[in-house]
């Protein structure tokens, strides 16, 4: 029987990011991350829970806040407050590490891929997902906008929907392969996920999230019920894109590289 990531993402986290994240545990979980092994960016751990069956070896993170909820999740052997730029790790530390998300919200990015390499061992894998420039190519309402002619408004919101999601690194391939290269890596694969419908899915899901926003503020917790009788028709409404993960118009993007 397939494992099913999604529903353990969706009784958690608000269903915009549930879906996400579900489809990313879905691909990473294929991969084999020899240990120990390095999450750069682990935030509250509970994409490690999901996504991986043993405890992962280190997780590292600036929000001392997020460790503490990683902490209640017990996803990670060890945990430690640090950033990217400055791992606290001696050269060659790592067989294998791994970033979901991250990347994209990271400068100076490429100080941190180099400190990265630094800490890994030669032939050591690194797996990471970012947002691909179709991520505001994509976005609906931008869409529509430059539909009507109104190229402007389009191009605003496009910006301000960027600046809310602190994206900073969205870059193709061909330009993350350069990027790698530089760093001390040799970059195998790519593959692209998350098509367009399940992206603009996910932009309108930060409007209708509002409630699970103020739920967090107000109780620490993004779901307070999280039950099928509760959850039964968002997960009815998001599973459809769960199911077709992969797409050559995907709007984020898996890489697997190696340390040289």
């Amino acid at each position: 029987m397939t494992r099913d990531f999604l529903w353990p993402h969706l009784r958690a986290l608000p269903a915009f990011r549930a879906l996400l994240r579900a489809v990313e545990a879905s691909l990473v979980h294929q991969i084999r991350l020899p240990e120990p092994v390095l999450d750069l960016g682990c935030g509250d751990g509970h994409f490690a829970s999901v996504a991986f069956d043993q405890p992962t070896t280190i997780g590292i993170d600036p929000s001392l806040a997020s460790l503490r909820e990683a902490a209640g999740f017990r996803s990670y052997r060890w945990l430690t407050a640090a950033t990217g730029e400055r791992l606290p790790f001696a050269a060659a530390s790592f067989a294998s590490a791994f970033s979901n998300s991250v990347l994209e919200h990271v400068l100076p990015l490429q100080q941190v891929l180099g400190e990265l390499a630094r800490v890994l061992r030669p032939g050591a894998k690194f797996v990471f997902t970012v947002p691909n420039p179709g991520y505001l190519e994509y976005l609906s309402l931008p869409r529509w906008l430059r539909r009507v002619g109104a190229r402007r408004a389009a191009a605003r919101y496009a910006e301000w929907f960027r600046v809310v999601t602190r994206t900073v690194n969205l870059e193709w391939e061909s330009d993350w392969a350069r990027r790698l290269d530089d760093a001390g890596f040799r970059l195998q694969r790519s593959v692209r996920y998350f098509p367009p419908a399940a992206l603009q899915a996910l932009e309108w899901g930060h409007y209708f999230g509002v409630p699970s926003l103020v739920a967090r503020k107000l109780t620490g917790r993004w779901i307070l019920l999280p039950s099928r009788l509760n959850l039964g028709l968002t997960e009815l409404f998001v599973r459809r894109y769960y199911r077709q993960p992969l797409a050559g118009d995907g709007t984020y993007t898996l890489y697997l590289a190696r340390r040289a």
